[in-house]
């Protein structure tokens, strides 16, 4: 996991074209590129051609892992721009292969019916303990895995995969309180971004878990993620995630979250599926 520093600087993308970017990755040991961030810099490419709009549905599919070595280009369509919505398809580029495709709707401020529905009660961020903290006896485990640093900092209200593993049966719901590591700008489009790169990656989590596995068990690739923007995200305090997995067939999971800021907005509602077996070139 890219910590929160390189997480933001590989969201500066370098114009080289009219309407293409080139995403710088960071290198791993497995030479793969997260899903999440791979998404979260398309929609950055997206949002450099819209003037005055901010993005509220991004809908991605991941077609190849792709090689965390070299850089992606993202070639950005325009394809409408109304009178309240704007509309670009990416596509993500390693030499001759497609790495993704994305259609991204922007739109405009308006006076409308505003609602939602409510937060669901949890017990404060404060009074729950760190992931690493909760997973301290596994420190050792996998490389240190469990208690690796991260872009964000997570305290968990179920029990997160590795402790959920162990249960005679996996919880219904994960849910946790996230924020990132360190203080962030609050520009509306890298908040997006943000939430993109959480969404693709915690979602996981449920999945896994209902699976009765984790993370370094299984071998997992994100197919296709679909995010709603509804209200900015306060990421100068903790947000809370509430995730799902309704259905799980045929090798994929499916996994559902609604976030909420503390104050109560809800910030986003992400969706995506997740293919589990052995990895393969095709």
């Amino acid at each position: 996991m890219l910590p929160l520093a390189d997480v933001l600087s590989t969201l500066e993308l370098t114009e080289s074209g009219d309407g293409i970017f080139v995403a710088e990755q960071r290198d791993n040991p497995s030479h793969h590129i997260v899903g999440g961030h791979i998404a979260a810099q398309a929609l950055m490419a997206a949002s450099r051609t819209v003037d005055g709009r901010l993005p509220h549905s991004l809908h991605v599919y991941l077609l190849r892992a792709g090689d965390a070595r070299y850089p992606v280009q993202m070639e950005v369509n325009k394809l409408r721009d109304g009178g309240s919505l704007s509309t670009r398809r990416v596509i993500g580029r390693q030499g001759d292969e497609v790495l993704l495709e994305a259609l991204v709707s922007f739109s405009v401020p308006m006076d409308a019916a505003d609602y939602q529905q409510d937060r669901p009660a949890v017990p404060d961020p404060e009074t729950l303990p760190p992931v690493e903290e909760q997973l301290r006896a596994f420190a050792d485990e996998a490389g240190g895995y469990w208690v690796r640093p991260q872009w964000i900092e997570r305290r968990y209200i179920d029990p997160p995969p590795r402790l959920a593993i162990d249960l005679p049966e996996p919880p219904e719901r994960t849910r946790m309180w996230w924020r990132p590591a360190a203080p962030v700008t609050d520009d509306p489009i890298i908040n997006s971004c943000l939430l993109t790169y959480f969404s693709g990656t915690a979602l996981l989590d449920t999945t896994v878990t209902m699976r009765r596995a984790t993370q370094v068990t299984v071998f997992s690739a994100l197919i296709d993620l679909a995010i709603w923007f509804h209200r900015p995200a306060d990421l100068t305090d903790w947000v809370l995630s509430d995730q799902v997995s309704p259905s799980g067939i045929n090798g994929r999971g499916l996994a559902s979250a609604t976030v909420y800021n503390r104050s109560g907005e809800l910030a986003c509602s992400a969706t995506q599926e997740v293919y589990f077996g052995r990895a393969r070139r095709d």
